[in-house]
């Protein structure tokens, strides 16, 4: 919540069950988390800002604020003017780093680095209560509350030693957008693996709103990042040519890549950790940001190099550059991919390559009361991996991106008595169809009784 600005978010109960397997910490998503804007929430804010009609809606505990503000009155009513204190009972308050700063002092970027935004809200808060007094960061979560005149609180108001003037409120607020922004002017290949999410979130939360158009949409992103190289496309495309075991995630493929199956040579990439993230070349930590983005470029650099070593080029002594890398990779630039879609990716430089369809399945259920699609979900899932749609009250589409578990299905449940699954026609399966065939059955038998009975009234015996 920043201003007038207050999003809405759902999580998804799979999504927190996932999450938290993992060991992902909620509380400090909450109480510490980074703020961001994209254009359109921006332009509000400095249209609010600028205009005068700012208004304060605090995250801080209203309880813990009124203590706050009570404090500070009772002082201010008995203190001479120049006096100070300090408001130090601020603890748990966020922090987080503004970069890509332009234009500001070196006094304001060291008190911005070292407070939040509530430490703003607090300084707002106590400005708007209390008129004659001049409030500025004092250390790590605490406010330097000085008794002032008007007059002279007006002035520095309007000068650069205000640490809450508009601007800074402002560049508090994008907060990791200035880092997007910075990414974006950098022009820098952009890695990801199976990245589409990432990229949907990235236009949305720091660009734009997503747009209604797919090609636009595309062109965005384009625009925003000219290179764009998917991991999961790239080993998707080569991994059966070398005949490499299947891996479901980006873990499996790092491991299968560093493993016997892909021996190294003297100039294959050396990836090296810094200090602070040593703990990485020891231990596991699948889905935490630092070490999927270790992951994933590490299965980048390997990826290109096996691939580079397969073609006759002159390298140097110390090993490939990573212009040669990127040029091994030209074939995969700008495609993202996208699971059991029209497309088996995406084209963000081009149109996209209509994909081979997989056949629908149809499940039939009988003696399964109150069956739903997760019970069916469950039911396939020791077997193989489909997405499970309901149709009807007793049948369910299936579908998959992979022929063997086509066929698996098709044999295994063929003659099973509670769930058949068959290949679904739409002729044959469709409710909307069938219930304009029994429409049309309906109507043909009345116009063929009414024709019987209608030429037996015209030839009475």
């Amino acid at each position: 919540m920043f201003g007038t600005l207050d999003s809405e978010f759902s999580f998804q109960a799979s999504s927190i069950q996932f999450l938290t397997h993992y060991g992902f910490d909620y509380n400090k998503f909450l109480k510490d988390g980074i703020p961001y804007v994209n254009e359109v929430q921006e332009k509000k804010l400095q249209q609010e800002l600028f205009a005068g009609n700012w208004k304060v809606r605090s995250t801080l505990d209203k309880d813990r604020l009124k203590v706050v503000i009570d404090e500070v009155t009772r002082w201010v009513s008995s203190a001479e003017e120049g006096e100070s204190m300090v408001v130090s009972d601020l603890t748990g308050l966020s922090n987080f780093q503004v970069v890509g700063v332009h234009r500001v002092s070196h006094d304001c970027l060291q008190a911005m680095l070292h407070t939040g935004f509530q430490i703003f809200e607090v300084q707002l808060i106590l400005r708007r209560a209390l008129p004659d007094i001049w409030t500025k960061p004092s250390g790590d979560n605490e406010v330097m509350v000085e008794k002032m005149n008007p007059r002279h609180r007006w002035h520095l108001e309007n000068t650069s030693c205000d640490f809450c003037r508009k601007e800074l409120i402002l560049l508090s607020a994008r907060g990791f957008t200035s880092l997007f922004e910075t990414l974006v002017k950098a022009k820098k290949p952009l890695v990801g693996h199976n990245m589409l999410m990432d990229l949907l979130h990235l236009h949305d939360k720091f660009y734009r709103p997503l747009p209604e158009s797919y090609e636009e949409f595309k062109t965005n992103i384009h625009s925003l990042f000219p290179v764009i190289i998917d991991t999961k496309n790239v080993t998707k495309t080569i991994w059966k040519e070398l005949k490499f075991p299947r891996a479901c995630n980006l873990l499996e493929t790092y491991e299968i890549l560093c493993s016997d199956l892909n021996p190294t040579n003297p100039t294959c990439p050396v990836i090296s950790h810094a200090s602070d993230c040593s703990k990485y070349a020891e231990e596991k930590y699948p889905h935490e940001a630092a070490y999927d983005a270790f992951l994933c470029g590490s299965v980048l650099l390997k990826v290109a190099h096996l691939l580079l070593c397969r073609i006759p080029c002159d390298t140097k002594e110390n090993g490939p550059s990573f212009s040669q890398y990127l040029n091994v990779l030209a074939k995969y630039l700008n495609q993202v991919n996208l699971i059991r879609a029209s497309v088996s990716k995406i084209n963000f430089s081009g149109a996209d390559v209509p994909s081979r369809h997989l056949p629908l399945l149809i499940a039939s259920v009988q003696g399964w009361p109150g069956v739903n699609e997760e019970q069916i979900y469950q039911e396939l899932k020791g077997l193989c991996r489909f997405d499970v749609r309901q149709l009807t009250k007793n049948q369910f589409l299936l579908l998959s991106n992979n022929f063997k578990n086509v066929r698996v299905v098709l044999e295994d449940y063929k003659d099973y008595p509670n769930l058949r699954i068959s290949f679904y026609h739409y002729w044959r399966h469709s409710p909307q169809v069938n219930c304009l065939l029994q429409i049309c059955g309906i109507v043909a038998s009345w116009s063929l009784l009414a024709f019987v009975l209608g030429g037996s009234l015209c030839h009475p015996v």
